[in-house]
């Protein structure tokens, strides 16, 4: 190959992969850019299987890049479907606590949502029962500029901007090997071979793998949760009017069971997080015996369940029985009932695990020469994709 066919590859058409093409190309126009998708569309994985909300970043650590990014990210994309013509509305949500013992809990949560510049009122029951009048609480937080989004759509619209500006998107085309050269980095994968003066990966479940094809040890290794989900049938999504959270228990990593309306239609219930058996398991029986294994002898993973083990266990009876679930949802609408859901697709969440047992909670983006590795991508990924596109073209030199 006598020179390199782009200035920029992108291993990855998620959400985040495409938006740091746009970026690019909107920031260098002209340069040549190739976004490489080993599935047969964009956004197959996390970004397709997303719960579409726009979040506003109240739960973030202050001084964090999700914290810092994400009131930024979502008034970019919200502004983006207005544009584009995607489904979006800036709905609002609640935060409710169903009891007093969750107070200090909510009082939190509200600080932390003030340090990071989040427009968020608490309210009594009376205000609740105006916003959601369905829903059980003695007290909320009303966050009035979260929302709700098509991110399928947004991914899809990236691909053809991309197009539409000279990049090039190719699909089907996993990644099976890298070379490093003196000039450029050679790409081969099931459409070909390329090479490219800089590479981004952002390959998400498949961060690790992807990482380590590069050369690069993986700094945040990921284990794969799965969230399942029911919705509301139609005679019942009356019961939930836009976005309703529980108070997060802090000894747990996941927000716990809640109500999504959607940008399409319709309103989700969930999800759990029970431990997903391959990267890409979004049926309890999909099982990938390499993942199990990467998943079982990582270490962090091994605390985390020695430490969580009971709350856990609650997450895999909710996976198994529907009158377990319904009991979740009935704390925050006690009128839901088991015959009022049926079941909805599942999500993978890629979840960074430290080796103490903690969740990464933060962006972790490695750079190697050439290459720049997005290892991890957490919640707010979706909603601030354009403005983390923003982040890492700052960042290639």
């Amino acid at each position: 190959m006598s020179s390199p066919t782009a200035d920029l590859a992108i291993i990855g058409g998620g959400i985040v992969g495409c938006a740091t093409a746009y970026r690019y190309l909107q920031r260098f126009p002209g340069q040549r850019v190739q976004v490489f998708e080993k599935e047969a569309r964009l956004g197959a994985h996390q970004t397709g299987h997303n719960s579409g909300v726009l979040h506003s970043g109240i739960y973030y650590r202050p001084g964090s890049i999700r914290a810092q990014i994400c009131r930024t990210g979502q008034l970019a994309m919200v502004e983006f479907c207005r544009e584009q013509g995607i489904a979006h509305d800036v709905c609002g949500k609640v935060i409710v606590a169903t009891d007093e013992t969750q107070f200090e809990r909510l009082q939190s949560i509200f600080q932390r949502g003030q340090a990071n510049g989040v427009r968020c009122e608490l309210i009594g029951r009376e205000r609740l029962l105006e916003l959601e009048p369905h829903c059980a609480g003695l007290r909320a937080i009303h966050v009035p500029d979260a929302g709700i989004a098509d991110f399928g759509a947004v991914c899809t619209r990236l691909g053809e901007l991309i197009r539409a500006a000279g990049g090039e998107v190719l699909l089907s085309a996993g990644l099976s090997s890298v070379e490093h050269r003196s000039d450029a980095v050679v790409l081969r994968t099931a459409n070909g071979e390329f090479a490219a003066r800089r590479v981004v990966t952002c390959a998400g479940l498949q961060a690790d793998p992807v990482t380590r094809m590069t050369g690069e040890k993986p700094a945040a290794p990921i284990v794969p949760f799965r969230g399942e989900y029911y919705k509301l049938k139609p005679h019942a999504e009356h019961l939930c009017r836009n976005l309703i959270y529980p108070v997060p228990d802090p000894r747990f990593p996941f927000l716990g069971v809640h109500f999504t309306r959607m940008a399409r239609g319709g309103v989700e219930c969930g999800p759990n997080a029970v431990l997903a058996l391959a990267r890409e398991g979004y049926s309890k029986l999909a099982i990938s015996p390499r993942d199990l294994m990467e998943s079982m002898t990582n270490t962090g993973l091994l605390k985390l369940a020695a430490r969580y083990w009971r709350v856990g266990l609650d997450e895999v009876t909710r996976s198994f029985s529907k009158s377990a679930f319904t009991r979740a949802l009935q704390q925050l609408v006690p009128a839901v009932r088991s015959e009022d859901l049926e079941p909805a697709p599942a999500g993978i969440r890629a979840q960074a695990l430290g080796p103490d047992g903690n969740l990464i909670d933060d962006f972790v983006i490695q750079h190697a020469g050439r290459v720049t590795n997005v290892g991890n991508a957490p919640s707010p990924a979706a909603t601030a994709s354009l403005q983390i596109g923003t982040l890492i073209v700052d960042q290639l030199n």
